[in-house]
């Protein structure tokens, strides 16, 4: 009596080729994701080198970065800039800002960058960033509860981003107070922005 699974094996082997080779990257090149660096044939959402936020269609380029507006991208060229500062001079600026006063409420720090995420959405049109403020800790919880409270109350009116994205952007707010950041040192993003700042005074002054 003959077997089927050699058909069915070939067959279910070559709609997971299909799938894999031809159909995944062709949605992932109209949708702005990327191959992932890990073993396997999967497919992230592409991040805005500058900013972080998701994007999901359209976007910037800069060489081999990636940006979700042209705002984003004017700043990220900075980036290259950057590099030319020395380490131990983003380092000391950095804790300087950390040791200092909070830029929004005069207390005393440490001060760091604390990210909160927002949504809104109208019917077809639905809009998500991520907004870093470099302020004491007390300030970054009024934001990031700030902006889940604006996300649930705005995010759900767009089919089908607000719905997708509303839970997403309240549970990383959520998760952002849960967690805070080191109190010890400065975060890597604190470093990054100061790094930013300090190469756009170069460019300034050249």
């Amino acid at each position: 009596m003959r077997s089927r699974r050699g058909p069915v094996r070939r067959c279910a082997h070559q709609k997971k080729f299909w799938r894999n080779h031809v159909l995944f990257p062709t949605i992932a090149a109209k949708c702005g994701m990327k191959k992932s660096t890990v073993v396997g044939e999967e497919f992230r959402m592409a991040k805005c080198a500058y900013c972080s936020t998701t994007i999901i269609f359209g976007g910037k380029s800069e060489g081999k970065l990636r940006f979700c507006n042209e705002q984003c991208r004017n700043k990220g060229v900075l980036l290259a800039t950057s590099e030319q500062v020395p380490v131990n001079v983003i380092q000391q600026k950095a804790c300087e800002i950390r040791q200092g006063n909070c830029p929004k409420c005069g207390a005393r720090g440490p001060i760091d960058v604390h990210v909160s995420y927002q949504v809104w959405s109208a019917v077809f049109l639905t809009s998500w960033k991520s907004r870093p403020h470099v302020c004491c800790r007390s300030c970054g919880i009024k934001s990031q509860l700030g902006d889940a409270a604006f996300s649930l109350l705005l995010g759900w009116w767009g089919f089908p981003w607000g719905l997708i994205f509303t839970p997403i952007q309240v549970v990383r707010n959520m998760v952002g107070l849960a967690r805070g950041v080191d109190p010890s040192k400065p975060s890597a993003q604190l470093e990054k922005i100061v790094r930013l700042t300090t190469a756009s005074q170069l460019i300034q002054t050249n």
